[in-house]
């Protein structure tokens, strides 16, 4: 078993330990998040129907991607719990069966990335706009195997709870890809402007350039003693089976959100680019502020993880609840600076009118969800330590599809008389939907550390 220096249970000493495993994994989801704006402000500034492209492009790109990175993320609280309990004999095998998980979803992700088109096309969106779109998706797919590979190194060494390595590459990766950004979208150099599809080509360079930077450390650093590359390891049907059971629901219950998101951009494409533009700007600055909670429920997975594998269950019990209330009391702090600078900040987007002004008008809406929002990935970090991750994705089903998305449906497209509210009724369901995740899943915290806090 795993000793650690101070007392593991005290509020003081966890929410210590949790900023700093928290703090580098922000970083790295800021600078990550960073790439998607640097490509809407370029793509914005060469216009309406670019920005449309990279955004209903995003909408199949990273939910996608967040399903097949969910089950290399199962990784992460294996080797949280190997390490709690002092095992390290087994967490270079874990790895190495997750890389091979890596490559397999990374093959099938760049087809299908590339064979998307006629989704667009069934959902009645303009052909031009799909032209924009696919010439995104295209560029952007080759990335597909190398940033899985990225993940699978980097969830190693997270779940070593050590965090830092992802936010010094991600942060890295950001400064390499706003002036590759710059050069692909509006040309020089010998290089013809290639607008949205130059977003997707510095995305996927980007990406291999990650992947390569993180073998580097994995190689040289305080991780080599595990041996990671020091053997070669098959695939292993009975591990690469664990770490789906585990891995899938962790994919699912995050791409039932993303996807959630992404299918009422999909469906606001119907409107016109300068609505999917606002929307697009708003889904921006929302996905900014969120990087924090979830960041914060990314080590809150790995804390909980922890001190689950060390046989304390009350503190990993603790620290859920204690990473929900800070996940809580961040986002009151944002709706505050959003509502405030909100204006300001759009404004750095896109100089159109139109698209300012149905932009400006969701901000009251985003600020109402942002504490839910916060403390519904916070829950679903903290299930994600207990290794609880079939039922929460089933919850997160239930939240976002079942009640959510019916609302977006309906006030989004005006199906009664008076129910018409378009981009904002799209909005409205995906605030609701999110109010009942943080609700269910709180509760299933609640369930399942009492249960096994009576088991030790």
């Amino acid at each position: 078993m795993r000793q650690e220096k101070g007392i593991p249970g005290d509020t003081r000493y966890e929410l210590t330990q949790l900023i700093r495993l928290a703090l580098p994994l922000v970083a790295a989801q800021l600078a990550q998040m960073g790439m998607g704006v640097a490509d809407t402000i370029m793509a914005g500034q060469v216009g309406a129907l670019e920005l449309a492209g990279v955004a209903l492009g995003g909408a199949v790109l990273w939910p996608t991607l967040m399903l097949v990175s969910g089950v290399v993320m199962s990784t992460t609280p294996m080797i949280a719990q190997l390490n709690g309990a002092g095992n390290d004999s087994e967490v270079g095998e874990v790895t190495r069966q997750g890389l091979w998980v890596a490559l397999g979803l990374g093959i099938l992700l760049t087809i299908g990335l590339k064979n998307a088109g006629p989704v667009y096309l069934a959902l009645g969106i303009e052909a031009a706009i799909v032209d924009v779109t696919m010439g995104y998706l295209g560029a952007a797919s080759w990335g597909m195997v190398p940033v899985l590979g990225y993940f699978a190194l980097r969830y190693f060494c997270e779940g070593l709870s050590w965090t830092k390595p992802a936010m010094l590459i991600a942060g890295i990766g950001l400064l390499l890809k706003i002036p590759l950004n710059y050069w692909f979208v509006f040309g020089g150099l010998g290089l013809e402007p290639m607008g949205a599809e130059g977003c997707g080509w510095a995305t996927a360079l980007v990406m291999l350039l990650e992947l390569i930077a993180m073998i580097g450390v994995v190689l040289v650093s305080r991780v080599s003693r595990f041996g990671l590359f020091a053997r070669f390891s098959p695939p292993n049907p009975g591990q690469i089976a664990t770490l789906f059971r585990v891995g899938l629901p962790i994919g699912m219950a995050t791409f039932v959100e993303f996807g959630f998101f992404a299918v009422v951009t999909l469906l606001i494409g119907r409107l016109g680019p300068e609505t999917v533009a606002a929307h697009q700007i708003i889904n921006n600055l929302s996905g900014l502020i969120f990087m924090v909670p979830l960041g914060l429920g990314m080590a809150t997975s790995i804390r909980v993880g922890f001190n689950v594998g060390a046989g304390n269950v009350a503190a990993a019990r603790h620290v859920g609840w204690l990473a929900m209330a800070a996940s809580a009391g961040f986002a009151a702090v944002s709706i505050v600076f959003l509502l405030l600078a909100g204006p300001t900040l759009i404004g750095l987007y896109t100089q159109q009118t139109e698209v300012i002004g149905i932009a400006s008008s969701l901000l009251g809406i985003v600020a109402c969800f942002l504490i839910f929002d916060g403390v519904q990935v916070n829950a679903m970090g903290a299930l994600r330590g207990f290794k609880d991750t079939a039922v929460p994705s089933y919850i997160a089903f239930s939240c976002y599809w079942l009640f959510g998305f019916p609302i977006a449906w309906i006030l989004g497209f005006g199906f009664f008389a008076g129910l018409d509210y378009g981009v904002s009724g799209y909005w409205l369901g995906l605030a609701a939907g999110l109010v009942a995740a943080s609700a269910a899943l709180g509760l299933r915290f609640n369930t399942v550390s009492h249960q096994a806090l009576q088991r030790s």
